[in-house]
């Protein structure tokens, strides 16, 4: 059942056609080509639901120790220290350094702050004909939030934003800005966060960047010590990254996919209690992050064909959100889904350390934006896309209001 690349099925992750729908092609994947290989750039993919799951759970097989972006893999370059880049048992080590900072109380904590921002952007656009939900509003809330966790200045946000921006951007090639030079990049980002840490190591107060300065714990080697400060940089990176990037697409697909479904926009209106099953759908239904790729270590058969060790496997969580063998009617968005573990926050070790928080930012932004602006439409003429190998959704997503 593989399908080779001249076949009448084509997928390319880098390819902007089929990123702006990718629907189409992954339902072919699923039903034509669950184990499919790409020979142009050489890597293996998997679209059905228990695919991707064992993918994504099975990490002694589908390693994530050289990345899990397909272009990463490819460079065979190496990020110490991050979470997302590692196995166990070290990648298990250092996410239980990070768990303090998702712990429940905190995250609960977060919320009259996080309403704040909201209110700051929103408010003004109130009487308006309309806004750019991005850069207006969906950008702003993660990166204040999580910023406010690390405990960056307010002054110097935005800066550390577009930095951020630059990892992800997409080049007219395909290739993302992570292969012009990764390992430069992840110096260039580090040295952002480095007069903070600094400042930090010199003046403790509450927040991650102390929290993680002063931190204790056994290493891969058995030897209690804190984290150096390449270390701690490498973790903050990882925070300041994943916590601004993900979160701003699945506000823009709130835009988008609400616009689309007036009903249920009026439904979630007259029902807020139905905001958190919405996120969650919303998260099914547009995975912010809808591809994920690992290191194949050894030997993996799918359907009677081999996946050889060493190479690289892609495992398309936004096509498994939507396969008919686990949802009923996947393709229609329905805030009254019954609940179903989709795959757009991961599984296994690697599941989405920052769920709660993107949930409850999500939740938040849904529910501010309502509040003050019931009905909406999208100019999707002037939208504009991100397109990368592993993040979906939008740079610009302008609403029009009644």
């Amino acid at each position: 059942m593989t399908l080779a690349a001249d076949s009448a099925v084509y997928y390319d992750p880098y390819d902007k056609a089929i990123d702006v729908d990718p629907y189409p092609v992954w339902e072919r994947l699923r039903e034509e080509a669950p184990i499919y290989y790409n020979e142009k750039y050489d890597f293996y993919a998997v679209s059905r639901y228990e695919d991707v799951d064992r993918v994504l759970s099975e990490w002694e097989v589908f390693s994530s120790e050289k990345g899990t972006l397909l272009e990463l893999i490819k460079a065979d370059v190496s990020i110490p220290g991050s979470i997302i880049f590692e196995d166990p048992p070290i990648h298990d080590l250092h996410r239980e350094l990070l768990k303090p900072v998702f712990r429940p109380k905190v995250i609960a904590d977060l919320e009259p702050k996080i309403r704040e921002f909201c209110a700051e952007y929103l408010d003004k656009q109130v009487g308006g004909s309309g806004f750019d939900l991005i850069q207006e509003f969906g950008k702003q809330i993660p990166m204040r939030t999580i910023f406010l966790l690390l405990g960056v200045p307010e002054s110097d946000q935005e800066r550390l934003r577009e930095a951020i921006d630059g990892t992800f951007a997409g080049t007219d090639d395909g290739e993302t800005a992570m292969m012009q030079n990764v390992q430069e990049l992840e110096a260039r980002q580090s040295a952002l966060y480095a007069e903070y840490v600094d400042w930090r190591a010199e003046h403790p107060t509450d927040d991650v960047m102390t929290e993680l300065l002063n931190a204790e714990f056994d290493d891969e080697n058995g030897v209690r010590r804190k984290l150096s400060r390449p270390e701690v940089l490498s973790f903050i990176n990882l925070l300041g990254a994943a916590g601004n990037e993900t979160t701003t697409k699945l506000i823009g697909w709130a835009g988008k996919v609400l616009a689309e479904n007036p009903e249920q926009r009026a439904d979630l209106v007259a029902n807020p209690n139905l905001i958190n099953n919405a996120v969650e759908e919303l998260l099914r239904y547009e995975a912010p992050s809808p591809v994920q790729s690992r290191y194949v270590k050894s030997d993996a058969e799918f359907y009677g064909q081999i996946v050889p060790a060493g190479s690289a496997i892609t495992a398309i969580n936004g096509s498994a959100n939507r396969d008919p063998r686990v949802f009923e009617n996947p393709d229609v968005f329905d805030i009254r889904r019954k609940r179903m573990r989709h795959e757009s926050l991961g599984y296994g070790v690697h599941f989405c350390l920052g769920a709660a928080l993107a949930r409850l930012e999500g939740k938040i932004a849904v529910q501010e934006l309502l509040k003050r602006f019931p009905e909406w439409d999208v100019d999707l003429e002037n939208a504009q896309h991100v397109h990368t190998s592993t993040v979906r959704g939008f740079e610009r997503l302008p609403l029009i209001l009644p």
